[in-house]
């Protein structure tokens, strides 16, 4: 094969690994906005709490690298763990420092989601420590494409990767269009007032948005964790904003846009890493956001003010 096309393929699989996880935090952002209109900025920082909550959960534990045996059964147990504490911390986040807050100017909440994501940040920099953390190697690194090429790499990382983000993001689709409490979760998002005159118990709904925007952040810190083999407590701050960004080229408040979002980002930071130099990435990508909030602020698909909402 070509090695310029295999390069190229290579970066495909790099993009769309990168859109994954930044899907699971896009959804987060995009929930919480579709519910009650706030940029969470702390929400970034749920992802890093996902990848620091599970390193200690395994550490709690003898376990052998890489993982083998009744070993294999207990990833999707502690994923369940870490999905009910970053799902659990994001609640408390909301009734103490959002809640109150409700009804005020839009600028009292952005400033406190501005000020919990510094504080996040501070405590996770006092419990683990300041400096790039390793994450234990328990999943292979075999290329099972090493037949047929030295560049491209699928590995079992990839594929746990993959076979955890891409049920996650089409069950929670499904999840909000189909069930009862995904259509009270539009409802409030359409008119909390009106749901609440319907019976819907509008705090309640909130507090279900943020526990699934924080568990689904918590997966994907995890993942990263397990598919990256490090982490450090500030990473959150910048995957958060990549992920606001994926949000808002999508259309911030609509579901499929911020997947959308998140793969053309993933995609556009793997391209611009092998084509114009991994130091422009970051330009790119925030230029894309400036452009998007300039010419078409509703987003590719539409945010929630014109096409669907949460």
């Amino acid at each position: 094969m070509d090695p310029q096309l295999e390069a190229f393929l290579r970066q495909v699989l790099v993009g769309l690994s990168i859109g994954c996880y930044l899907a699971l935090i896009a959804l987060g952002y995009t929930m919480v906005y579709g519910i009650i209109e706030l940029i969470n900025f702390a929400h970034g920082d749920l992802f890093t709490f996902g990848f620091f909550i599970s390193l200690t959960i395994w550490g709690l534990f003898d376990v052998p690298m890489p993982l083998q045996g009744a070993w294999i059964l207990a990833l999707p147990l502690i994923a369940v763990v870490v999905v009910v504490l970053t799902g659990g911390l994001n609640v408390v986040i909301e009734r103490v420092a959002y809640r109150p807050l409700r009804g005020s100017s839009k600028l009292a909440p952005l400033i406190t989601a501005v000020g919990v994501s510094f504080m996040l940040e501070a405590i996770y920099a006092y419990i683990w420590g300041a400096n790039q953390i390793n994450y234990p190697r328990f999943i292979p690194t075999t290329n099972f494409l090493s037949d047929f090429s030295r560049i491209i790499r699928f590995t079992p990382r990839d594929l746990l990767l993959f076979g955890v983000t891409i049920p996650l993001m089409i069950g929670l689709t499904l999840f909000i269009d189909r069930t009862r409490l995904g259509k009270a979760m539009r409802a409030a998002a359409q008119d909390r007032e009106a749901a609440a005159m319907m019976g819907i118990n509008v705090n309640r709904i909130i507090a279900i948005t943020f526990f699934i925007g924080g568990g689904l952040a918590g997966i994907a810190g995890m993942v990263y964790g397990l598919y990256t083999g490090s982490g450090r407590f500030i990473m959150g701050f910048e995957f958060g904003l990549f992920a606001f960004t994926a949000a808002v080229l999508g259309g911030i408040g609509n579901i499929r846009g911020a997947v959308l979002g998140a793969f053309i980002i993933g995609m556009v930071q793997a391209m611009s890493d092998l084509y114009i130099g991994g130091e422009w990435s970051r330009v790119i990508i925030f230029s894309l956001l400036i452009l998007m909030l300039v010419f078409r602020p509703s987003g590719i698909l539409g945010s929630t003010q014109s096409v669907e909402k949460v």
